[in-house]
């Protein structure tokens, strides 16, 4: 009886487990189903841009402030060369001015011993003073030219303060103001530049032809040095004939 027992609890077992086997398989598809008709997959991404981008462009772009100080071509220091023939030029040049430096130091030397050696001859003559002239000016000349009136013979071929002739007296007095004259009337009436007329004269003016020289000083009056030694004469007198008018200063 017991065995029947048994028999039929395994039985109702093995039904139950059919059962069961049979409906999950059902379900589990069913449920498959289901989901796949109730679940939808969906998926949400930000908006991109995509942007194209010059790269040589960008490689070789470059921004500078408004302000900045990069200098310029003229701010860089680049040795300047020179070619051969300017260095020859520049070195020409140089010597050419240190040559001009040299004569005229060399002149204004001479001419600082030519008066020096006046004055000592003045000094030496122990007849008068003379004060030596204060400036290369026409007043500084004819106030120089002044102290030997009266006082200096006429010596032919003379040209100091101890006798001179009549070139002789100009030849010194302008040679005391620096400049230096021939001692020959006719010569002396070529030197500085040409005055037109007695009317354009000048005190100062050299006033000379082939046979007389001498220094205008004005309303027809000229200082010069005759027979009757150094003395004011009015140019009539003293230039009979034509004559030049040459202005120094």
């Amino acid at each position: 009886m017991k065995h029947i027992k048994h028999c039929s609890v395994i039985a109702a077992l093995a039904a139950a487990a059919l059962t069961f086997a049979g409906v999950a398989p059902a379900a589990l598809a069913a449920n498959d189903g289901a989901t796949q008709d109730a679940v939808v997959a969906t998926r949400s991404f930000p908006k991109t841009n995509a942007v194209k981008k010059n790269i040589l462009a960008e490689a070789s772009s470059t921004q500078v402030e408004s302000d900045s100080d990069w200098g310029g071509v003229e701010s860089l220091n680049v040795p300047q060369t020179k070619s051969q023939a300017e260095k020859d030029a520049d070195a020409a040049a140089a010597a050419a001015e240190q040559q001009r430096q040299q004569q005229a130091q060399a002149q204004a030397q001479a001419q600082a011993a030519s008066r020096s050696a006046a004055r000592s001859d003045l000094s030496s003559s122990g007849s008068f003073t003379v004060t030596p002239p204060d400036g290369a000016s026409v007043s500084s000349l004819l106030t120089f030219a002044n102290q030997f009136v009266g006082k200096v013979p006429y010596v032919s071929g003379g040209n100091t303060p101890s006798g001179w002739d009549c070139s002789g007296f100009v030849q010194y007095v302008y040679g005391q103001m620096g400049v230096s004259l021939p001692h020959y009337s006719g010569a002396q009436a070529t030197v500085g530049r040409a005055v037109g007329s007695l009317a354009d004269a000048q005190p100062g003016d050299i006033i000379a032809n082939a046979q007389h020289a001498a220094i205008y000083v004005g309303n027809g009056m000229v200082i010069n040095s005759q027979l009757n030694g150094t003395r004011y004469d009015p140019i009539a007198w003293v230039f009979p004939s034509s004559y030049s008018i040459r202005r120094i200063f």
